[in-house]
């Protein structure tokens, strides 16, 4: 069936094959032309892919970080039964019960307001004890007044 049909249309098979055959050469000839014509062009444009890449790949190095960090979490079980509040840092400090108490409620989070509340006294009290056991603990903030207290034994 193959072959009678190449027999039949032998001719316009022929004439089609010439036809793509000189379709090829025409085109590798007008690209041949546009090289040589445009090949400032091309040579710039392939330099820049080139410097873009490299660039890229630099960056991707020098950005990427020579260590690698592990993050390792550990449960840490505090036990706060049987902590003995250590009276020889309370004493030196010479912090009163009050004080003591306004120290272990701001360890807890609450705000002045909050503190005066719960203690059933005015903010301007509670501010007046937070700044003597600032003077007391020799710090500055609140957080740091707690961080101390815990280390000296005062805090649990």
């Amino acid at each position: 069936m193959i072959s009678s049909f190449i027999k039949t249309h032998k001719q316009s098979i022929v004439y089609g094959l010439a036809m793509a055959v000189m379709l090829f050469v025409l085109k590798w000839l007008e690209l041949k032309f546009i090289i040589i014509r445009h090949s400032f062009e091309i040579y710039a444009g392939l330099i820049a892919v080139i410097f873009t890449g490299l660039g890229i790949w630099l960056a991707l190095k020098l950005a990427r970080p020579k260590e690698k960090t592990i993050i390792v979490e550990k449960p840490v079980y505090v036990s706060h039964e049987n902590f003995i509040v250590n009276d020889e840092a309370l004493q030196q400090t010479n912090m009163s019960r009050r004080e003591l108490e306004v120290l272990e409620l701001m360890a807890e989070g609450l705000s002045n307001l909050e503190i005066a509340g719960k203690l059933f006294v005015s903010l301007n009290t509670v501010k007046t004890h937070s700044a003597r056991l600032f003077e007391k603990l020799d710090v500055k903030r609140r957080t740091q007044a707690v961080d101390k207290a815990k280390r000296m034994g005062i805090l649990k």
